[in-house]
């Protein structure tokens, strides 16, 4: 018995190895011209917000930390990215017209008054991506702001 557990033990580490070879392709194209910052006047604050609690998953630009590099972690993290990017890139900004901007606008603050954005996953090991009621708030006030100033854009005023 006390063999077969060492030889289980044994197959498990060198699986554990042998995946480390097997990693997705890292999220780092870094800021284009069609980003969000270079196509939007967003103030600072929002800037912060947005980087702390939305971009990791929601660009082209993944801030991986030290156990993002383990696999099945980093598997995990790919699969995150690439579903949040698949729902919004903030790197495609400048690509999008500008009522898909305003739907996009809207449900940014809709999701986060709701709290399913940030992910609870996400949170858990970004402690700094958990949004106050007052960033909450300041993010739905710009987003509503911004959403006003294009439609009134479009309409030609």
């Amino acid at each position: 018995m006390r063999r077969f557990i060492r030889f289980t033990i044994l197959i498990l580490l060198l699986a554990f190895i042998v995946i480390q070879f097997f990693r997705p392709e890292k999220n780092s194209d870094g800021v284009s011209s069609n980003h969000i910052f270079s196509q939007e006047k967003v103030p600072e604050n929002i800037q912060i917000l947005l980087s702390g609690a939305c971009m990791d998953c929601h660009s082209s630009n993944t801030n991986y930390l030290w156990y993002h590099q383990i696999s099945p972690v980093s598997w995990m993290v790919d699969d995150h990215v690439q579903h949040g990017k698949s729902e919004l890139n903030f790197s495609e900004w400048g690509t999008m017209d500008i009522f898909e901007k305003i739907t996009i606008l809207e449900e940014i603050c809709q999701e986060t008054e709701r709290k399913s954005m940030p992910l609870k996953s996400y949170k858990l090991m970004h402690p700094e991506s958990k949004l106050s009621e007052e960033q909450i708030a300041e993010l739905c006030d710009w987003t509503t702001k911004l959403a006003e100033s294009m439609l009134k854009k479009a309409a030609g005023k």
